[in-house]
């Protein structure tokens, strides 16, 4: 019995049919075209709570994008296990001519994609990658002997001026899917099957707001107000185009506008420095003594420092998978320099936690506010948590959000650290390991 002919788009960071460039591609292929999503048990197996809020996102989305799929004749080929498991099915099944997907950056993806890749070789099958996740690739913004940049200030320039000659094409993906394979509506696995249980959670909204991102510079810094798009978690799993939102957005707000290429920074920096996921970036700072504080840590974890600004942020992120940024870039400074703990145990915390989670802007930032990342912050830039209280939650609308135990101004919390003392102990440390001493 002979096999059907299908192309494979692989769906993973793209879910969307809109401005999809590798499922225009495979659509454009003469093929039709089977659209297939894995729940990796690689990625799953490692997650600790098993009411997940990424996990049910994302299988409401998949749930979603397959009802849509079936709307035009096709549907989706879902699998739970390893991608290889799930390809090899595949190849039993039809008669694959290519496989088509967007890149991934991570190191895991990356290895994930090269046995897929070798193993559709070995099969006679083309695997095709696209960029769609970032506006510009990794080596499209370099210097002019092709080596990475690792500053911020004259990639951003570049990049801009790459913007101005080279604007990113919008791919009509979504006008094409009468291409899909036709058949019958495939299975779906379900939450419970992956042994995971239903959370209903609000996610944030698909499209910014046109007078939020316009007040973004001056509203952005504060977050008592409704400042920042959230739109994070849809740019992480690919539920928006980011082609589009720039396209929507870079006549707004220059300062919005930084932020997008600040992600496409790290997104390259990721995939030129990989070893940065486990060490800092700068090497000299692998000589810096962590202190090993299992309750400072714990305190720091549940939003119990005694700093008002500090536990506001930690509560909020375990309650609601969401950390304003000015605040992330406080906590993680109090982990690193007051409390003097390694960078890479927050990196977790909110690897765990926040809904967003990007492994290249989270391991960005986070060596950036211990100084020893790309674009580092001097070591002896140290935020003092009370006056950034009072320069962006003066009236403590956000801290009474998050502190029912606060009265007015009063925080009965004890601190678990003086700030002056911290923060000479943190430039002591650092210095000390610095000079080799």
């Amino acid at each position: 019995m002979s096999k059907d002919k299908v192309c494979i788009h692989w769906y993973r960071r793209d879910l969307r049919t809109t401005d999809n460039t590798a499922l225009y591609h495979a659509l454009d292929s003469g093929v039709p075209v089977l659209p297939v999503f894995v729940f990796d048990r690689k990625i799953l197996d490692q997650l600790e709570d098993k009411d997940d809020k990424r996990v049910n996102y994302i299988h409401s989305v998949i749930t979603d994008l397959k009802a849509d799929l079936e709307e035009k004749g096709g549907s989706m080929y879902v699998y739970y296990g390893a991608p290889r498991g799930a390809f090899q099915e595949l190849f039993d099944t039809y008669d694959v001519q290519a496989i088509y997907t967007n890149e991934d950056y991570e190191p895991y993806a990356r290895e994930r994609d090269d046995d897929i890749a070798g193993y559709a070789e070995n099969k006679g099958v083309e695997f095709h990658t696209y960029k769609d996740h970032v506006i510009f690739a990794k080596d499209e913004v370099v210097k002019s002997d092709g080596d990475p940049y690792v500053v911020f200030t004259p990639y951003s320039k570049v990049w801009r001026q790459r913007l101005s000659n080279h604007p990113p094409e919008i791919w009509s993906s979504a006008y094409n899917l009468h291409k899909l394979y036709q058949c019958k509506p495939m299975d779906m696995v379900s939450l419970e099957d992956m042994g995971f249980r239903p959370n209903e959670f609000p996610y944030p909204p698909e499209r910014p707001d046109e007078e939020l991102i316009r007040d973004y510079a001056e509203q952005r810094n504060y977050p008592g107000k409704e400042g920042t798009s959230r739109i994070g978690v849809h740019l992480r799993f690919g539920t928006v185009s980011i082609r589009k939102l720039l396209e929507r957005t870079r006549e707004w707000s220059h300062t919005y506008v930084n932020e997008l290429i600040w992600r496409d920074f790290y997104q390259q920096i990721l995939w030129h420095f990989p070893y940065t996921v486990e060490d800092p970036f700068r090497e000299k700072y692998a000589a810096i003594p962590w202190r090993d504080a299992e309750k400072d840590y714990q305190a720091w974890c549940e939003g119990k420092t005694g700093y008002e600004l500090v536990d506001a942020g930690m509560r909020q992120l375990v309650a609601t998978g969401y950390m304003h940024n000015r605040v992330r870039m406080l906590v993680a400074s109090f982990l690193t320099k007051h409390l003097l703990i390694d960078w890479k145990l927050g990196e977790r915390f909110f690897a765990r936690y926040l809904m967003d989670y990007e492994m290249a802007s989270n391991v960005g930032g986070w060596q950036w506010a211990a100084g020893c990342g790309t674009d580092a912050a001097p070591y002896f830039r140290i935020f003092s948590p009370d006056s950034q209280l009072e320069k962006f939650d003066k009236g403590r609308t956000y801290c009474h959000e998050w502190l029912p135990e606060m009265d007015g101004k009063n925080y009965p919390v004890d601190r678990i650290v003086d700030h002056k003392e911290a923060r000479q102990r943190a430039l002591d440390t650092y210095k000390k390991a610095l000079d080799g001493s």
